[in-house]
């Protein structure tokens, strides 16, 4: 039995099928022009309707007709009241027409249940799916600390702790911006950071789980102003992000004594934050960007039961 399942986020177009252990994932980002970040909702809704086709192609090459039972999509960011983007009416589209042409169920799912999934399964710490624990949702548009419990066969996830403004992807990518990366500016960013020596930082004041990343865009900026050195002040902005998330985790942790924490979103591929926080669990960088298996995982353990 085969579950396939639609994720159209603000950044990433992807289509996946999940066999029980296995799958695949094919995606695809969404052009930005250099030196802007991001698309407005309705390049990306365009970009996506442009997209699913040649990745549907490339999906079904490897999937029977015959062997699909549930298909799975994202229709929000979160699952909580409110919560709504245009860009993921391309995957309920898709999502409903092919689940009607095949007469299999639909399930309907959030993009963070999806990250939540993704990286449980990737790390090989699905027991965790019906487990609390804590999970970090780091992304181009979320920095969330969530508490994530089982809710039936999916999870529910209450934010708990995070950022008050901007998240960590969006400093990452002005960040990226200042020194003339290419967006998304994660992996840029990660590499150009292997050369810095510098080890000083802005640490953040975190009030129990909580923190602010709106200063650290300034202090970036005036140290890149100060020396103009793009690998130093890569260094230095990740610096900063890794040890306000740390010392977050900290705090819930002896708040939460005893729950693992995982690691979900794009920034949770970055390789500073990975050495740093050694005691978390991590999924293989693939899996912690934008992705559509952690829904086609969802939809397989929604239709067994």
């Amino acid at each position: 039995m085969t579950a396939i399942g639609f994720d159209t986020s603000n950044y990433t177009t992807s289509i996946a099928a999940f066999w029980g252990k296995d799958g695949v994932n094919c995606s695809r980002l969404l052009p930005v022009k250099q030196g802007e970040l991001g698309l407005r909702q309705s390049d990306a809704l365009f970009s996506h309707i442009k997209s699913l086709p040649e990745l549907a192609d490339r999906l079904f090459s490897h999937v029977k007709k015959s062997d699909i039972s549930m298909v799975g999509v994202s229709t929000r960011p979160r699952a909580v009241e409110g919560s709504y983007m245009p860009c993921f009416l391309a995957g309920i589209c898709q999502a409903r027409t092919l689940a009607a042409a095949l007469r299999v169920p639909l399930a309907e799912v959030s993009h963070q249940q999806g990250h939540i999934a993704a990286s449980l399964w990737s790390a090989g710490r699905m027991e965790l799916m019906d487990e609390p624990h804590l999970a970090w949702h780091l992304s181009g548009g979320t920095t969330e600390l969530l508490l994530v419990e089982p809710e039936g066969k999916n999870v529910k996830c209450s934010c708990i702790g995070g950022t008050s403004d901007i998240s960590a992807g969006q400093l990452i990518d002005r960040t990226g911006q200042l020194l003339g990366l290419q967006f998304p500016a994660g992996k840029g960013l990660d590499a150009l950071s292997r050369e810095a020596m510098g080890k000083d930082l802005f640490k953040v004041k975190c009030m129990d789980f909580a923190f602010s990343l709106s200063g650290v865009e300034n202090k970036v900026r005036q140290y890149y102003e100060k020396n103009r050195n793009p690998a130093e002040t890569a260094g230095y902005a990740l610096r900063c992000v890794v040890h306000a998330v740390k010392t977050a985790t900290c705090h819930a942790q002896k708040a939460y004594p005893g729950l693992q924490v995982v690691f979900s979103g794009g920034v949770a591929s970055n390789e500073m934050l990975r050495q740093q926080m050694l005691d978390c669990i991590f999924c293989p960088p693939e899996f912690a960007t934008d992705n559509a298996m952690g829904v086609a995982v969802l939809a397989r353990r929604i239709m067994e039961g």
